[in-house]
């Protein structure tokens, strides 16, 4: 197919089981009966908890958060998004369910946290020594792409429609706007989290980590 397989992951492992050192992030339920999960190539096989301990000794500096008042569906995007991009922590502000269905299993591969509302995530975040920065094309935002990015930051997003609430704006150390030359007022809540994140990641990423497939 020119676009790729026809079906994801591979089926069961063939010939004898890995054994030995490193053999013990293998799933012996995934050997048996086949990966059809959809992780790239280099965890095939392996357990979701080994693939979480790989990924943390890998995560980039950038954290993001997401405001949660009208159960968003972008929020899963959003997520997987993140997941992505390997972001250090993702943050949920305000209600604790969210749909999930964008996600795509990814936030399991995550660390996801709770706060009731956006000062306790300030205060978390000050704790972590790491800066608040809104991302919403509200009056007096500064422009994200002439903006030097610290390589610890946590990027807020608010909601698809009102975007970030007043108690987030005054959580936030500064608001950021993207750039935008059209009729439209704003661009979708996912897609501008993806430039946020990408342009941390042109800023600090290792490219020789990054995988294609």
């Amino acid at each position: 197919m020119p676009h790729g397989p026809g079906e994801v992951g591979l089926g069961p492992w063939e010939g004898e089981w890995p054994t030995g050192p490193g053999s013990e992030v293998y799933d012996p339920d995934l050997l048996r009966d086949g990966d059809r999960r959809n992780v790239v190539d280099r965890y095939r096989y392996w357990s979701m908890a080994a693939i979480v301990a790989d990924l943390d000794t890998r995560r980039h500096g950038f954290h993001v958060a997401i405001e949660n008042w009208q159960h968003d569906f972008n929020i899963g995007t959003i997520v997987r998004t993140a997941n992505a991009f390997l972001a250090k922590e993702i943050h949920i502000v305000g209600n604790r369910r969210w749909n999930r269905r964008g996600a795509m299993v990814t936030d399991r591969y995550q660390h996801v946290r709770y706060h009731p509302d956006a000062q306790s995530l300030a205060e978390y975040l000050g704790e972590c020594a790491v800066p608040l920065w809104g991302v919403d094309n509200l009056p007096g935002s500064l422009h994200l792409e002439s903006a030097t990015l610290p390589e610890r930051v946590c990027f807020l997003f608010g909601q698809e429609g009102p975007g970030l609430s007043p108690a987030a704006r005054a959580a936030c150390s500064a608001t950021f706007s993207i750039a935008q030359f059209g009729s439209t007022r704003s661009i979708n809540a996912s897609v501008a989290a993806a430039i946020a994140m990408h342009a941390w990641v042109r800023s600090y990423a290792d490219f020789s980590d990054a995988w294609r497939g």
